[in-house]
């Protein structure tokens, strides 16, 4: 029994003895069907399922290119390909415009570079059709995920919890599992991550789940001031304390009395401060700068920082006292380069925005435009993203379709290059799944490098957990790399017990 070849190819030309060394040249690699005219070619097509066309240009009764333009009614991805004996520039311009071909070959041709020109025409076929596979399952799975994240924001009490957290990434769902876990305490909260990763916005969700809800929330950035008016700023001051103190003032931790209070960049605070700290903390009092008075406050404290303070209190920059008080319980948002598949529905939420704002704005994405947005590395984060969809709103000023070209340089240079300098350069086309692998991989390396080998400073900043990590490790065959070849002779005995 003959094996079933993969492709289908239909060869159409008046003249017999070409269509004959057509199909020598192709059939023992391909079925390949005849046709003398665009009429019976047609007939052939709404009989058999083509992958591609070789058709002659020049034809009675029907040209080779209105012969391609009809196919598009059969189906618009088949693989094009024009045989012709002239070099009229128009009827090129007009193929390429109706047909859309793939490629031009001129008479004579050789049948072993035609061979090579079919294989690598299909071979971008099969990229074409898997790259169009992924695409609708990763927007079905996008869609699906989002009707359960949905249904998930109706069974929390306050629907307004997550209305601004954008993600259906397993990290991000983990986020939404801490906050509804710590909703109904005081817990002390740190909150890690790069910079314009939403920090604040996890923060505010807390708020919001607690019952401190009918509260004030207060945020205030350490590193925005110096450090003696930012303790005026907290704790407040009597008129006269010091110059330019021409009235009292009550301080943020006053005002936010029964509410919750965000200090972002907590690490950028000097050591006197990180003791006023300490004491409020431990004791729930505040005294204003220049008073004698010692006032009681109720007040939830939420931290946030994007260094490492465990490597600052080592280096004597922060209190490691004042840090075990504001960790009491960590969460960790991964960079947006490390939860890619979010990146379609913030991409939409973003441009949702810019619609909103510019009222006869209809602006959606093209699918090319999403596909260059997921290979971007984003070192400004969620921050980026949004920058870069309203700057591409805004250059598609005659235009409802966002195209790659109304992109940054920066983005379309990451179809070369969708990570950093510290990866090989990317050539040619894979698939989705394994480009998310290899960013893991990456990932995962630079991380380890970057502490020693350290796998607990890694997955905090990785965002996974200790297991987690090891898991991934394993995965990818990086055991004997990582030092955790111990780890995996206890996982497998683990299994097999």
């Amino acid at each position: 029994m003959r094996p079933v070849k993969k492709y289908s190819v239909l060869v159409v030309d008046d003249n017999e003895e070409i269509v004959e060394i057509l199909y020598e040249t192709l059939s023992q690699d391909y079925a390949v069907f005849k046709a003398e005219n665009a009429v019976e070619g047609l007939a052939v097509l709404s009989k058999e399922k083509i992958d591609l066309i070789i058709t002659d240009q020049r034809m009675p009764s029907m040209s080779g290119i209105d012969f391609l333009e009809k196919t598009l009614g059969y189906n618009p991805g088949i693989i094009k390909i024009l045989l012709t004996g002239y070099t009229d520039t128009e009827d090129l311009i007009k193929a390429i415009n109706k047909g859309h071909i793939y490629k031009f070959i001129t008479k004579p041709f050789k049948p072993q570079e035609l061979k090579l020109i079919v294989r690598r025409a299909l071979e971008h076929y099969t990229m074409t059709k898997e790259n169009e596979r992924l695409y609708n399952e990763l927007h079905n799975a996008h869609e699906q995920l989002k009707e359960n994240f949905l249904q998930l924001q109706k069974e929390i009490t306050n629907r307004e919890i997550f209305d601004k957290i954008i993600g259906t990434s397993p990290a991000i769902q983990n986020i939404f599992n801490d906050i509804k876990r710590i909703s109904n305490s005081d817990i002390t909260v740190l909150v890690t991550g790069e910079t314009g990763t939403g920090k604040e916005l996890v923060a505010r969700a807390i708020h919001k789940a607690s019952p401190r809800r009918e509260g004030k929330f207060i945020v205030q950035d350490c590193a925005s001031i110096p450090d003696t008016l930012l303790e005026s700023e907290l704790f407040g001051h009597k008129k006269g304390s010091f110059t330019g103190a021409v009235s009292d003032k009550r301080g943020l931790l006053e005002i936010a009395d029964r509410g919750t209070i965000f200090m972002d960049e907590i690490g950028e605070t000097s050591p006197a401060m990180q003791v006023r700290l300490l004491r409020f903390l431990q004791e729930g009092e505040i005294r204003a700068v220049g008073s004698e008075t010692v006032k009681k406050v109720n007040v939830r404290l939420i931290s946030a920082t994007h260094r490492n303070l465990i490597d600052e209190i080592k280096k004597g920059n922060f209190r490691s006292d004042l840090y075990y008080r504001i960790s009491t319980f960590p969460i960790v948002i991964p960079p947006l380069r490390l939860r890619r598949e979010d990146i379609p529905l913030l991409a939409a939420h973003f441009l949702s925005g810019y619609n909103k704002k510019n009222r006869n704005a209809n602006k959606r994405l093209s699918r090319e435009a999403i596909n260059l947005l997921l290979m971007y590395s984003y070192p400004g984060n969620i921050r980026e993203l949004q920058n870069e969809i309203e700057r591409a709103a805004t250059m598609a000023d005659n235009s409802n379709l966002i195209l790659p070209e109304h992109l940054s340089d920066r983005m379309k240079e990451s179809q070369v290059n969708p990570l950093s300098a510290d990866r090989p350069v990317y050539q040619g086309q894979r698939k989705l799944t394994d480009m998310v692998e290899e960013l893991e991989r990456n990932a995962i390396q630079t991380s380890l490098k970057r502490h020693n080998g350290n796998k607990t400073k890694a997955s905090s900043e990785l965002g996974l957990s200790r297991l987690g990590l090891r898991k991934k490790i394993l995965r990818y065959g990086m055991e004997n790399s990582t030092g955790t070849g111990c780890f995996s002779k206890r996982l497998a005995l683990s299994k097999i017990e």
